[in-house]
C-alpha cells in the first residue's frame, strides 16, 4: 500500500485529504507541525508528500529545501497562493506539482495517483544503478547512451555530461556557475557555453519546456516529472 505524508497545520484540511486518499486505498500520515518532518522522513519511507506552504512554524518552501536532499519522492504543494510567481518558486526549490486551495477533490486525487504511478514506473525500470530515468528519457551512464522513448539521441560528450548532471539533480534549481564548474571545469572556456549547450540539448530533446526550464537571472532546472 502506498504511503503519503500530509503536512498541513490546518487539522480539518489534512484530515479531509487523508479521507480522500483512504477511499482510494492510499494510506496517509498526517503531520500538523512541519518541524517534525525532517527527522520523520529519515526514519519512515513515504511514496509522496503533500505539503502546505503557509504554515507558522516553518513554511512549506523552507521545509521542502530542508528535505529535498533526504527524500527522492514527488512533492506536491498545496497552497492558497495562486500567483504564477508562487508556483515558480515551488518548482524551483524542488516541488513537482502545485494545487491551489480551495482544491477540487478529484483534481487532488488525480494528481496524487498520477505522481505515484510515475514514481513507481521509474523505480521498476531503474533496477540497475547505471540508469537515470525521468519521464520518457533513459540515460545509461555506462554505455553513454540516451533514449527518448524508443529513439536513441545522438549527443556530444559534453551534451551527455550536461544532461546527466541535470537529470541527477532533477527538481533542483542549478546556477549557471554550478553547471559550468561541474560539467566543464572552472578553467575551461567561457560560462556562456552553458547557454549554448542547453539550447542544443533542448533542440535534440524537442524540449518546449517539457524537461528543462530557465530560471531567469540564475540558471536552469530539470523537471522531475511532467506537469500533469
Amino acid at each position: 500500500m502506498k504511503n503519503v505524508l500530509i503536512v498541513d497545520d490546518e487539522v480539518d484540511i489534512s484530515e479531509l485529504i487523508s479521507l480522500i486518499l483512504k477511499k482510494e486505498g492510499i494510506h496517509s500520515k498526517i503531520i500538523n507541525n512541519p518541524l517534525e518532518v525532517p527527522e520523520l522522513v529519515k526514519k519512515e519511507k513515504f511514496d509522496l508528500i503533500l505539503l502546505d506552504i503557509m504554515m507558522p512554524e516553518l513554511s512549506g518552501t523552507e521545509l521542502c529545501s530542508k528535505i529535498r536532499d533526504i527524500v527522492d519522492v514527488p512533492i506536491i504543494f498545496i497552497s492558497a497562493k495562486s500567483e504564477l510567481i508562487d508556483k515558480m518558486l515551488g518548482y524551483e526549490i524542488g516541488g513537482d506539482d502545485y494545487i491551489t486551495k480551495p482544491f477540487d477533490n478529484i483534481e487532488l486525487l488525480l494528481k496524487v495517483k498520477s505522481h505515484l504511478r510515475l514514481n513507481q514506473r521509474t523505480k521498476q525500470k531503474n533496477t540497475n544503478g547505471n540508469l537515470l530515468i525521468i519521464n520518457d528519457l533513459v540515460l545509461n551512464k555506462d554505455s553513454f547512451e540516451v533514449k527518448q522513448g524508443d529513439i536513441k539521441l545522438e549527443l556530444t560528450t559534453r551534451e551527455f555530461e550536461l544532461l546527466r548532471y541535470l537529470m541527477k539533480n532533477a527538481g533542483i534549481a542549478l546556477s549557471k556557475e554550478q553547471i559550468f564548474e561541474t560539467v566543464w571545469g572552472s578553467e575551461y572556456g567561457d560560462i556562456g557555453t552553458v547557454a549554448v549547450n542547453i539550447k542544443s540539448l533542448r533542440d535534440k530533446l524537442h524540449d518546449d519546456d517539457k524537461y528543462i526550464i530557465t530560471i531567469w537571472g540564475y540558471g536552469y532546472k530539470f523537471l522531475r516529472a511532467n506537469n500533469e
